[in-house]
């Protein structure tokens, strides 16, 4: 078996599962931040919960875990490329704002939320510029 393809496919997936976290979790800060009842704002924090530690995180530790092992399997010296230097700058900001969010969650968690819906409909961007910047550069492997 090719264990280079089998760390690529496994990588991917992982980073899909991520990206649909981080670009999901937002969105549903957005709406708990205009809720503006108990029983509401405890759905959301059901759901915030529940997707940051049961989906986020897991899918972010693997989606590191296959792309070292895809690093190490292609030999350290990818690094000397400028299309992995600006990935791997993409996906440590990346992490960055995961656990940003997750600040956010514990905020929301203890009723502490000081952010505005519309906040959270700007930051919720963020993700998808670094995944279409990070597709790009992967892809067309600039000098």
């Amino acid at each position: 078996m090719n264990l280079y393809l089998l760390f690529k496919s496994l990588h991917l997936i992982a980073v899909i599962s991520w990206m649909a976290g981080l670009l999901y979790l937002p969105r549903i800060f957005v709406y708990h931040s205009e809720a503006h009842h108990d029983s509401q704002r405890e759905i959301f924090k059901v759901m915030e919960k529940k997707l940051y530690n049961y989906i986020m995180m897991p899918a972010m530790l693997l989606s590191w875990l296959f792309g070292i092992l895809l690093i190490h399997n292609l030999g350290f010296s990818i690094f000397l490329e400028l299309w992995m230097q600006i990935k791997t700058a993409a996906v440590i900001i990346l992490s960055y704002y995961h656990f940003t969010l997750g600040k956010y969650l514990r905020d929301f968690s203890m009723n502490n939320n000081q952010k505005t819906s519309r906040f959270f409909r700007v930051y919720n961007e963020i993700p998808t510029i670094i995944l279409i910047l990070v597709i790009f550069v992967v892809i067309f492997k600039p000098l």
